[in-house]
């Protein structure tokens, strides 16, 4: 999503930073303070338009108040996520009148959004100025509708919208297309690491002076199969391999030594894939772990959980698939998410320093 904004931003296109919430956070001070900073790029605070200008002070009321904002207006006061639609189309407009230009939102981390009443306004903020359109008179006399040039982006975990969706009995949910990001093939990361390989990273010596840092072909290795396809293992890892030496090549032995600052936080990061899962789920996977994988089958993980038959177990499985994208159902069962597999099969993140 980085390189995406990063694009975006390059071609000269409206682009938010990355609005990451943490667990706690006020989501509507957070967008709305994004909308703002794009209606300065966009110019609109230089107009002198007084509906414009109540509507930005709008805005800035909820981006010093957030949620609190509701407890303590009138009733006839517009909501706050009403006034974050309404500025956000107006963005979008300024951007459509400026020609090839398009704005871009992104919040991550989508699913710290806890309360319910806040989660639904923040989408219907966003979703209802995804499907906003302006009229249009084609030559000949024609009328049609067009779509603003906005994009928004929700990144965070899968069960998102489970909650956004089956909690809230919403349907703005819809608006958005879903993609479920599977791991990356061990192909694609020996790929990303071949420049280090090949060509060497540039870099400045301690005397000022151009220098490259390598990697050996085994160290690229060892970083691959640490990660387990997992983006986020992937970083960590090879962030912990560069400052293990000060060397200008990255041996095997430095991913290794590397690891062990790094193992923990591994863990803490698959843990936590596994609290957020209902205990059933938990349970099936911690059952299907301690068969062997060629007795991975949904009758066999049925009969190890204490089930008589498997139609109980046959939804759980399905979520798992489906929803969370943690196994592939099939003949054999497999871990789809292939780091929570090596940790509850093997001693995973606990490698051995050489």
């Amino acid at each position: 999503m980085r390189r995406i904004a990063y694009d975006a931003a390059a071609q000269g296109d409206w682009v938010t930073p990355q609005l990451r919430l943490p667990s706690g956070a006020d989501p509507l001070k957070r967008v709305a303070t994004a909308l703002i900073e794009l209606a300065h790029t966009a110019g609109l605070s230089q107009k002198r338009d007084k509906k414009l200008g109540l509507l930005l002070n709008r805005v800035q009321t909820v981006a010093m108040a957030g949620v609190s904002l509701t407890l303590r207006e009138e009733q006839d006061s517009p909501d706050p996520h009403t006034v974050l639609t309404e500025l956000l189309v107006e963005i979008g407009r300024a951007a459509r009148k400026r020609g090839g230009t398009a704005v871009l939102v992104h919040i991550d981390e989508i699913q710290n959004i806890s309360s319910g009443d806040v989660l639904s306004q923040v989408l219907v903020a966003l979703g209802d100025a995804l499907v906003h359109e302006e009229p249009e008179v084609a030559p000949g006399g024609m009328n049609f509708t067009v779509a603003l040039p906005i994009a928004v982006y929700l990144s965070g975990l899968p069960e998102f919208e489970d909650v956004a969706g089956a909690r809230q009995g919403a349907t703005f949910v819809r608006r958005f297309q879903k993609t479920t990001l599977a791991p990356i093939e061990d192909d694609d990361l020996m790929a990303a690491l071949q420049p280090f390989v090949t060509e060497g990273w540039p870099v400045l010596a301690a005397d000022g002076s151009p220098t490259r840092i390598f990697m050996e072909p085994a160290a690229q290795q060892q970083i691959v199969e640490l990660s387990h396809g997992e983006p986020f293992l992937f970083q960590l890892a090879g962030e912990r391999a560069w400052y293990a030496d000060t060397g200008n090549v990255i041996t095997r032995d430095h991913v290794l030594a590397g690891w062990q600052h790094a193992r923990d936080e591994a863990e803490a990061h698959v843990e936590r894939i596994l609290e957020r899962l209902p205990q059933r789920e938990r349970e099936f996977l911690h059952a299907m772990a301690e068969l062997p994988v060629a007795d991975r089958k949904l009758t066999q993980i049925a009969r190890a959980l204490g089930h008589e038959r498997a139609t109980e177990d046959g939804t759980i499985a399905q979520r798992l698939d489906r929803k969370r994208g943690i196994l592939q159902r099939g003949p054999l069962y497999t871990f789809r998410h292939r780091a929570l597999g090596a940790y509850l099969t093997s001693e995973w993140p606990n490698i051995p320093s050489s």
